[in-house]
């Protein structure tokens, strides 16, 4: 395929499903969702998880995003080192919000820094914000779109623990930053946990975390127990949907770590709303695509 040829079909398609996500929730999700609300007592919290359904319907309906805060646009890509279109992903990316702002459309939420004037276009300055993973001996190229609304993954905390304070003190830290400023997103959130070494490396964790599927679980059995203890302990809280009480907190707790220095601990927190709006496309080097995210989805 003609390189320029090439580079426009990807561009195209990046529009496409940049778009798709900022009006379609992932499948598991939308099915971590539908557990839950069969799962409630409360009467209000069903009326919530009602309209929260009613929502998503009228966003399939309407052709339009299920949440008018459609983030900062963040691309998390895993490339191989030999895929073909490696040098041009950054240019293609740029120009899929472009085209996913202007024909989804997606509100403008770019902000530059001191000038305080909004770009209009949802690009500006290290904006969408890309992080690279790159895989030696490899050909394909997996994007992960995210939606960072200024209510969920956008107020995260993050913090270096002295090593005395141990995992209770990631624990702690984690229930502090729900309950203060938790109901500031959308509950039921997915909560992502970095545990690592320093704040910047324990907060591209947090992130990478709720990228993760819902019901996904650490590697490590300790780290998976960490998971399932805060998430029932948050559950405990009892903040319900939307935060108006119920017996859902969260969708899930993911953790992921990396080894750390001996005299400190990294942790951070990051969240996602309920209407948590992430995406996964795989890309060939011949620019075939499988969507991993949301089953059954066209383009």
């Amino acid at each position: 395929m003609n390189k320029e040829v090439a580079v426009q079909s990807l561009t195209d398609v990046m529009t496409k499903f940049t778009g798709y996500v900022g009006k379609h929730l992932p499948t598991d999700v939308k099915e971590k969702l539908t557990e839950l609300r069969a799962k409630e007592t409360k009467p209000l919290a069903k009326v919530v998880y009602d309209s929260m359904f009613q929502n998503l319907d009228a966003a399939d309906e309407l052709d339009r995003p299920c949440c008018q805060d459609t983030g900062v646009i963040q691309y998390f890509i895993t490339a191989g080192a030999k895929f073909p279109y490696l040098g041009e992903l950054e240019s293609i990316l740029k120009n899929a919000t472009l085209g996913a702002t202007k024909k989804s459309p997606l509100r403008h939420n770019a902000v530059e820094t001191f000038i305080e004037v909004n770009t209009g276009t949802n690009t500006g300055s290290r904006i969408p914000w890309l992080d690279w993973e790159i895989i030696p001996d490899d050909e394909n190229c997996t994007i992960e779109v995210y939606m960072a609304g200024g209510g969920c993954s956008l107020p995260g905390a993050a913090k270096v623990l002295m090593p005395g304070q141990g995992y209770e003190g990631v624990n702690q830290f984690v229930f502090d930053v729900i309950t203060s400023y938790g109901v500031n997103a959308c509950p039921p959130l997915l909560v992502g946990v970095g545990v690592s070494t320093s704040v910047e490396t324990a907060a591209r964790l947090s992130k990478k975390a709720i990228l993760r599927p819902v019901d996904s679980r650490h590697p490590n059995d300790d780290a998976a127990k960490m998971e399932t203890l805060l998430e029932d302990g948050l559950n405990a809280v009892g903040l319900g949907p939307q935060g108006l009480s119920g017996n859902s907190t969260v969708m899930g707790v993911n953790i992921e770590s990396s080894a750390r220095h001996p005299s400190t601990i990294g942790v951070a927190v990051s969240t996602g709303c309920w209407a948590h709006r992430r995406g996964t496309i795989k890309f060939a080097p011949d620019l075939s695509y499988e969507i991993i995210s949301h089953k059954g989805a066209e383009l």
